[in-house]
């Protein structure tokens, strides 16, 4: 037995004044669109706690996940996050301001920075990001493991597929 939830709704109103529209597109994107928005305010919670936006635990995030020196320069923080380079300039004002980066010039180019992670911005991401997932952990607990697996691979091919248009 299937829970009915608001997209439910939506759909319903739609077949009743529209009966000849197919109405599948908008109940697989609602859902999407709903998840995001749900999981994106609990996780904004969870990194306020560590004193940080999500943007800016993207920015701490990507540093990390570079690996050792855990150094980028903005343009690659830029480009990874989808991110313009004033948006990007105000993130790591704040997180330069904050300890958890700094930025130094590039022996390799004159006009050019490097963003480091710094020890405190490393404690606080690696603490950041397990809470982070374990938000996400509870979200998934009432699939099993072959139902998350299967919702990754059609997730993967829908986003494939809306990246041509």
């Amino acid at each position: 037995m299937t829970t009915k939830d608001p997209v439910d709704a939506i759909t319903a109103q739609w077949a009743e004044v529209r009966p000849e529209l197919d109405t599948a597109p908008m109940a697989v994107f609602g859902r999407v669109y709903r998840i995001a928005r749900t999981m994106g305010d609990r996780i904004e919670k969870v990194y306020a706690r560590f004193g940080v936006s999500r943007g800016e635990f993207d920015v701490l995030a990507t540093l990390r996940r570079s690996g050792e020196p855990y150094t980028l320069s903005p343009r690659q923080l830029s480009a990874t996050l989808m991110l313009t380079t004033g948006g990007m300039t105000g993130r790591l004002d704040k997180l330069e301001r904050a300890g958890l980066l700094s930025r130094s010039p590039d022996p390799h180019d004159r006009r050019g920075l490097r963003v480091t992670l710094s020890e405190r911005g490393l404690a606080l991401v690696d603490e950041a990001v397990v809470a982070g997932l374990e938000i996400q952990h509870e979200a998934l607990e009432g699939l099993g493991e072959e139902q998350v697996g299967q919702l990754q691979e059609l997730l993967r091919r829908l986003l494939a597929g809306s990246a041509r248009t």
